[in-house]
């Protein structure tokens, strides 16, 4: 076959997009193929009734390096989360918040009866060191899980189980810190260097900003991908001919096209969302379950960080379930009663979203968090699963794996 081009980008979520970006931006000739209807990925939202459902709560962090490089954050118009938490135990609401962010609830936070003082100091001591030691510095450190990074930093159980194992349980998606102790350095550098915010127009407006310099005849989307080779793809339109394939799907559609790539787990994530006449919280803050009743991971009062969420005179509350059992939706309003200490009687149930392969599975060891993505004779894959697993993973996949693919092409020979 004659090249049709030099490369065939196969997936259009955040990974496909930023290799793209890249082969772009130098020049080099190249088609995006998208099995769905639209661009994104994990990365979307739904508009459904004057309200913004994300696919699964998430949130962007600013300190993600490789948005500069794609993006103007201001254009996302982003509304902005406290820098804390809220923390429920039985009939006690603490309120727990970063203090250089936050500096009127500092003095509560350091009276919180939450784990000791010397947890909290232990704590801030390990989030300092992993905002400001070198990124290469904490990858070279030993690695361990999450929960045993956790305890090699002096933390008790106390603190760990009342509070930090609820919180990452929603960051990580993984309720027992199995994750590598070096994402979650790279976690904890992400949340002290940055804020977390939503765009006003929904989490889908990202992938839609990355895209945007994108010529829109060279996407091609609701075409899905049979079978890929050294020197081309071939569709249910035919083959198309190219010198590279760079294949950016999630990881059980990678390892479909790619049989020889290794299989990668997939946590599992379900957000029930829920619209209010009144918000049950007056402040944009994650709600966590310090009682471990280990069913709710987190909840919030999304429209209160980005009102445009929620019609006016409403409010959306969005609730986070790890695992791959979805709880019946009556069990989660039983439990946000109790969470809100109030009732949510007069709430209305929109959806419930399950996203089955939300995140990868990143247990240690993870090395560098930098795993290959040239797999020879012009095949490239690109993922989160490639890097840390989150969207500053997916990113900076897709723009090293483009990196990679630019050096094969200008060798010589």
């Amino acid at each position: 076959m004659r090249a049709e081009t030099d490369v065939v980008i196969v997936g259009g979520g955040l990974a496909g997009l930023a290799a793209a970006r890249r082969l772009h931006r130098a020049g080099v000739p190249w088609r995006l193929l998208e099995a769905g209807d639209r661009l994104g990925g994990r990365v979307a939202t739904d508009a459904v009734d004057g309200y913004l459902l994300d696919r699964g709560f998430q949130v962007l962090n600013t300190a993600y390096p490789r948005l500069g490089t794609l993006l103007d954050l201001d254009t996302l118009h982003l509304g902005w989360f406290t820098s804390g938490v809220l923390l429920r135990r039985g009939d006690r609401l603490d309120r727990l918040v970063h203090p250089l962010r936050e500096p009127g609830g500092a003095p509560g936070t350091a009276l919180a009866d939450v784990g000791s003082l010397l947890d909290r100091l232990r704590f801030a001591t390990l989030a300092a060191g992993c905002a400001t030691l070198p990124k290469n510095r904490l990858l070279a450190a030993p690695e361990t899980t999450s929960d045993a990074a956790l305890r090699r930093a002096g933390l008790s159980d106390a603190i760990i189980e009342q509070l930090l194992r609820p919180f990452l349980s929603g960051v990580l998606i993984d309720r027992e810190l199995e994750t590598s102790s070096h994402v979650l350095a790279m976690i904890l550098r992400s949340f002290a260097r940055g804020r977390i915010g939503l765009p006003a127009r929904g989490m889908g407006a990202l992938p839609a900003a990355v895209a945007a310099p994108l010529p829109a005849d060279l996407i091609t989307l609701d075409t899905p991908v049979a079978e890929v080779g050294p020197r081309g793809v071939r569709t249910r339109d035919g083959d198309i001919a190219c010198r590279a394939v760079v294949v950016a799907v999630d990881p059980p559609a990678a390892g479909a096209l790619l049989p020889t790539l290794a299989r990668v787990r997939m946590h599992s994530y379900t957000t029930y969302y829920h619209a209010a006449p009144e918000a049950p919280l007056d402040e944009p803050i994650l709600l966590l379950d310090g009682d471990r009743r280990e069913l709710v991971a987190n909840t919030v009062v999304v429209s209160n960080a980005a009102p445009g969420y929620a019609p006016a005179g409403r409010h959306l509350i969005a609730t986070s379930v790890v695992g791959p059992s979805a709880p019946p939706e009556p069990v989660i309003r039983r439990e946000l009663d109790r969470l809100y200490a109030r009732s949510t009687a007069d709430w209305e149930h929109l959806t419930t979203v399950t996203v089955p392969d939300a995140l990868p599975a990143a247990p240690p060891p993870q090395g560098r968090l930098r795993k290959p993505v040239a797999l020879g004779d012009g095949l490239y894959v690109a993922g989160d699963h490639r890097d840390s697993p989150s969207i500053q993973g997916a990113l900076a996949s897709g723009w090293r794996t483009a990196g990679a693919v630019l050096a094969q092409l200008r060798a010589p020979g």
